[in-house]
């Protein structure tokens, strides 16, 4: 499981001209998930991104976690982070799981966040989505179960 972590000021996924999820502080998170996870990659990330210490203490050092700090969730599947584009031009995605496996894993993510406390908007699974946000720092962390 591979999750792309981004501190924002603000985000939003509109589906179909409907925002669909949107946050002010927090994080937005790009999730892509494999044929080999399970319960336990989802239980590891989801209390690595509770926990990851990204937030400013008033030392201005990242001391504080998203818990301590507040803010919320932006919740995005995306396949295409198991994408291998090394031969050729065109990327294969058979990495990523398959919608039946990924989905509820997915689900199962955002409620493993939700149960650490965390209010988690989210996007729609296998939609064409637009994703807006305004990155905070900018501050980006690639998180892998693996």
């Amino acid at each position: 499981m591979k999750v792309v972590l981004q501190r924002s000021k603000t985000a939003s996924v509109t589906v179909d001209g409907t925002v669909t999820g949107a946050i002010e502080s927090g994080y937005i998170l790009l999730v892509g998930i494999t044929h080999e996870d399970t319960m336990e990659d989802v239980v590891y990330l989801a209390k690595k991104v509770a926990n990851l210490r990204l937030w400013e203490d008033t030392d201005g050092k990242m001391n504080h976690s998203i818990l301590e700090h507040g803010g919320a969730i932006l919740s995005v599947s995306q396949f295409t982070l198991y994408g291998d584009a090394k031969k050729g031009n065109r990327p294969s995605f058979t990495s990523a799981a398959r919608p039946e496996v990924a989905e509820p894993l997915w689900e199962a993510f955002n409620q493993a966040l939700r149960e650490h406390g965390l209010h988690v908007e989210t996007g729609i699974f296998g939609a064409m989505m637009d994703v807006a946000l305004i990155n905070d720092g900018p501050v980006t962390i690639l998180l892998e179960s693996k």
